[in-house]
């Protein structure tokens, strides 16, 4: 494809050919036939190393209104562990496809747009957001897009994510890389920031306010590690909560007013039928977590909003430490889905539960304006090679990764590079 506008891409020699090597670049703008990528199938599904395989497919086509980019890092998150094992939905009875390729977080270049695509041209350095529509609904159109009856999260519901050599987008889901971030910083970082930016800043009339009170679990995580920062930003309270005592000082360093550690507590799991002798001992030991809670608040003070993740474990400590007209709100549930709670506290107190999915464009570009600006850390923890992209999948799915954001290289052959140039050095030298 013509480039439609001069790219900032200087010139260099590459082969045509119809497919390349892991880190191999071919010419700007071409696109090869074949590409290498981690397929997951259908009668493989199951923990990631067992489901995620090395195979050579077909490169996207594009749509009018679609664009190519070329991948130089991908971020790891839990919904490649749930492609892999088919919960708590098969993506395969989703899309149809007979493959399908996880990653719902990428940085790159743009290697081919569509006719119709205006705002992008080949050779930008770019940010992938994970929301995907078809744009011609009523909530496309002056509604909110994350209510569209097309809306599907891209690598998780589509069967092309990123990691592949080459992931197709729709122009939309494309944002500005931050320069000053290196390939794989910027890749580690939007679906969980742009997630948390909503739920944190996208429910009114519950949108965090300067001076509120906001209990997060699982701080030193992905999740948890943007909550606290954009919390702080906003002039909030945040209080973590952690299940490792190393953790504590990671989590304070990123703004939290203070941390609660949950293992130093005994009220996780479903609640037990009420007013039986294991409610009055599961409701003394939230009354203690409470007490926790005020310690860093003040008495009296429960958290105005509740950054709920885990599910499960967590759910019915969650409602009931909410402030009386407050709000829970949730986006995942990865200790479990069978989520229970004493509803008396919820009407009684007039609470909320709010469950919130990902971002749509405007939400996930204010946050990645704070990221642009330099306001926000990408807290990256770990990067690993291409080779080991279902290894890192299972360090998450064991809960034995570092605070923070995982990284994986794809197109970048090294860590540390923040430019295309940069990547084309490297690789001559290999």
């Amino acid at each position: 494809m013509a480039l439609d506008s001069p790219s900032s891409i200087a010139p260099y020699d590459a082969p045509v050919k119809d497919l390349y090597d892991i880190g191999e670049m071919p010419p700007l703008g071409h696109v090869p036939a074949k590409m290498h990528a981690w397929a997951i199938r259908r009668e493989r599904q199951g923990e990631p190393d067992q489901a995620m395989q090395l195979e050579v497919v077909d490169t996207p086509s594009i749509d009018s209104n679609e664009v190519l980019v070329l991948v130089m890092a991908a971020g790891v998150n839990y919904n490649g562990i749930w492609a892999g094992l088919g919960v708590p939905i098969s993506m395969f009875d989703v899309h149809k496809q007979p493959y399908h390729i996880a990653g719902s977080d990428a940085s790159g270049i743009v290697w081919a747009v569509g006719d119709k695509v205006r705002r992008w041209k080949v050779g930008d350095e770019v940010v992938i957001h994970c929301n995907q529509d078809d744009g011609d609904d009523e909530e496309c159109n002056g509604g909110d897009p994350m209510y569209s009856p097309t809306q599907r999260i891209w690598g998780y519901e589509t069967p092309d994510g990123s990691f592949a050599q080459f992931t197709r987008v729709q122009s939309q889901q494309l944002m500005p890389r931050p320069k000053h971030l290196t390939w794989e910083e910027s890749a580690c970082y939007t679906l969980t920031l742009a997630t948390a930016y909503r739920m944190l800043f996208g429910h009114e009339p519950h949108e965090l306010k300067p001076g509120m009170n906001v209990l997060v679990w699982g701080a030193s995580g992905g999740l948890g590690s943007y909550a606290i920062q954009l919390i702080n930003a906003a002039g909030g309270n945040a209080i973590g909560v952690i299940s490792e005592e190393d953790k504590r000082d990671f989590v304070m360093g990123l703004g939290a007013k203070g941390v609660i550690n949950r293992k130093e507590f005994n009220c996780w799991g479903q609640l037990p039928t009420v007013n039986t002798p294991e409610y009055k001992e599961w409701f003394n030991e939230v009354r203690k977590f409470g007490k926790a809670i005020w310690d860093i608040t003040g008495k009296g003070n429960n958290v105005d909003i509740v950054f709920e993740h885990p599910g499960e474990a967590t759910f019915p400590v969650s409602t009931f430490v909410c402030k009386k007209g407050g709000m829970v709100v949730i986006c995942a549930g990865t200790t479990g889905f069978n989520c229970t709670f004493d509803v008396r506290y919820l009407w009684m107190h007039q609470k909320r539960i709010q469950g919130s999915h990902f971002a749509h464009l405007k939400q996930a570009s204010a946050a990645n304006k704070l990221m642009l600006e330099r306001r926000l850390d990408p807290c990256m923890s770990e990067v690993f090679p291409w080779a080991e992209i279902p290894q890192a999948h299972m360090k998450m799915y064991k809960n034995q990764h570092k605070p923070g954001n995982m990284s994986v290289l794809v197109q970048a052959p090294t860590t540390g590079l923040r430019t295309f140039e940069d990547a084309l050095e490297v690789r001559r030298s290999l």
